[in-house]
């Protein structure tokens, strides 16, 4: 009996972790122009957040930017901000509290972040980490823009 309960259990945290969440998404004119990595105007820069796995794919994932909500991850997404350089804060939501990355942005460049999900006790979290700009362009051509 314990057996069956633990196959069964197994079953559905996996089924769990590779459903399938989604979220709004934006035009493919807009991906594909994003896909271009302009380099955003001289003061700012530009912000690639994207999540380009599908393990955890039934858990949609906030983002934050200086504490400002830009959106919902979910699996195979990515997002296009624009920010004034210099520092900033980003965020994710894990299972306990939020995992912050402090970043450093300089004029007319971009930055690629990777959110990826992790196991969790009750419900997987998820991080963030800065990626270079070979494995951040990569990344985010595998995604399809969220709004």
């Amino acid at each position: 009996m314990q057996k069956k309960l633990l196959i069964v259990l197994t079953l559905l945290v996996s089924a769990y972790l590779t459903g399938c969440a989604s979220v709004p998404m934006a035009s493919m004119e807009e991906d594909n122009m994003r896909k271009a990595f302009s380099s955003p105007p001289k003061g700012t820069s530009g912000l690639y957040i994207y999540r380009n796995s599908n393990f955890g794919g039934a858990l949609k994932k906030s983002v934050y930017v200086d504490g400002g909500f830009i959106g919902e991850t979910a699996p195979m997404t990515y997002f296009y901000r624009r920010v004034k350089a210099g520092e900033h804060t980003l965020s994710t939501e894990s299972e306990f509290s939020e995992n912050y990355l402090s970043l450093k942005t300089e004029s007319g460049k971009n930055y690629f972040i990777r959110q990826y999900i992790k196991m969790g006790v009750f419900v997987g979290g998820a991080g963030l980490a800065v990626a270079s700009q070979q494995d951040g362009r990569n990344g985010v051509l595998e995604c399809n823009l969220a709004k």
